[in-house]
């Protein structure tokens, strides 16, 4: 199918283009940026006018609930609800059930996700078998299955010795190690440690708890070599150590989620467990400093951290509550939302959920990496048109997710996607 994009607002940040002119697809490429071929005649045409012209999102933190938890989400459900926020990359934890550790396991999860024909998906691989931290998967094989990386989602890691032995093995073969950075036993609270979860009752999770576990892993990365992508970090003094390790010149990247970029402690109100999230909600000094690295580039991506919970797991009492919240369809309006209230420039905003979280991935993508995450002639069709005036109210209901809780729920966001493509079709048309 070819389709010309007409009079839309590309912007590319990976490239600096930002101007008013056409795309081209055909044969699920992009044939033409700004000069459409002579010969190239369109089955479809799309007015983007007044609209912005973007790389599909890449998002790095996705929970899709197949298989094993098909009860809080499917693939179905969580690929409509990725399309819809403009997201055409996205990378899956492996904390499945069964756990992504064995090849058959992932081919299975890609094929699933192909057939949609929606986004496309970049599983993990478990690091060590069944996330029971003590004997390594069988790495190179899961890799040729199609996992772009391996980490534990959400469980810690308890023995520094599989550590160093996973990163040694990671480094001799160019793997890179996801990491949540949590120490064991300090990071088994549901609020983040202060004044609010002391007022409330909460087990506190202290920023030790994360500062402990970055100590931990920039040591054993500089006498290992490996590189370790830093999941979801949450303090201002976590992004402190991130910053050093970066200027030592340690070989590590980091995101951050949706949630803590714009919330704080003070959001879990009385007892709203719509706020139950890992890691917890911290203080605003900590979303400050998160904020300000994302834009000065000492953390690199800013991701959904999608989650979808089932009803009768979130309608708990605050501390029994499942931890997570729905995301995918919000990712690009809080970029946004987050461009605006910080004075950030459009482009930087747009490049933490576009060309930065793909250059995280880099080797990873095999073929594509030259051109997901990019707009650029010859590369794949992954694009997002986005009307930049039309503010919308988040409301459970119309969420495509099949999980329905976020705390953002009620809040007025800008821009909302109004067309997504992946591989030069249409997956999403408001």
């Amino acid at each position: 199918m070819k389709i010309l994009i007409q009079n839309g607002r590309v912007i590319d940040p990976r490239s600096g283009l930002d101007q008013t002119c056409d795309i081209a697809l055909a044969a699920g490429r992009i044939v033409g940026v700004n000069r459409v071929p002579p010969e190239f005649a369109p089955s479809r045409t799309i007015d983007a006018s007044g609209c912005i012209v973007l790389p599909g999102l890449v998002d790095l933190a996705a929970r899709l609930r197949e298989p094993g938890h098909e009860h809080e989400g499917m693939l179905e459900s969580e690929m409509a609800a990725a399309v819809a926020g403009g997201v055409t990359s996205l990378v899956c934890p492996p904390d499945t059930d069964p756990v992504l550790d064995e090849p058959g396991l992932v081919e299975m999860l890609k094929f699933r996700a192909e057939k949609l024909h929606q986004s496309r998906l970049f599983p993990l691989g478990a690091l060590t078998r069944g996330l029971a931290g003590e004997v390594l998967t069988e790495m190179a094989e899961l890799t040729e299955s199609g996992c772009v990386g391996f980490g534990q989602a959400d469980v810690p890691l308890a023995s520094t010795q599989v550590l160093q032995r996973a990163l040694q093995y990671a480094a001799t073969f160019g793997y890179t190690v996801w990491l949540r950075p949590q120490e064991m036993h300090l990071g088994k609270g549901v609020a983040a440690s202060g004044p609010l979860a002391t007022r409330l009752g909460l087990s506190g999770v202290p920023v030790a708890a994360e500062t402990i576990a970055l100590h931990t892993i920039f040591e054993l990365l500089k006498t290992t070599g490996a590189r370790v992508h830093l999941c979801r970090l949450s303090s201002a003094a976590g992004v402190e150590l991130l910053r050093r390790a970066k200027a030592d010149g340690l070989n590590v990247t980091a995101d951050v989620s949706i949630n803590s970029l714009h919330l704080t402690d003070v959001d879990i109100g009385f007892f709203d467990s719509r706020a139950r999230l890992s890691p917890p909600l911290r203080q605003q000094r900590d979303r400050d400093a998160l904020s300000a690295a994302l834009a000065d580039g000492t953390i690199d991506a800013l991701v959904s951290d999608h989650t979808p919970v089932d009803e009768d797991e979130k309608t708990l009492p605050f501390a029994e509550a499942e931890p997570g919240a729905t995301g995918l369809e919000l990712l690009l309006s809080l970029a946004l939302k987050w461009s605006q209230d910080g004075g950030v420039p459009l482009a930087r905003a747009l490049a933490v959920v576009t060309a930065e979280p793909a250059r995280v991935l880099g080797g990873a993508l095999g073929t594509l990496q030259a051109s997901v995450g990019q707009i650029v002639e010859g590369g794949v069709g992954d694009l997002c048109i986005l009307d930049p005036q039309a503010a919308w109210t988040v409301q459970a209901g119309a969420l495509r997710s099949q999980g329905k809780h976020t705390p953002f729920s009620g809040y007025e966001l800008p821009g909302r996607v109004r067309t997504t493509l992946v591989g030069g079709q249409v997956a999403f048309d408001r």
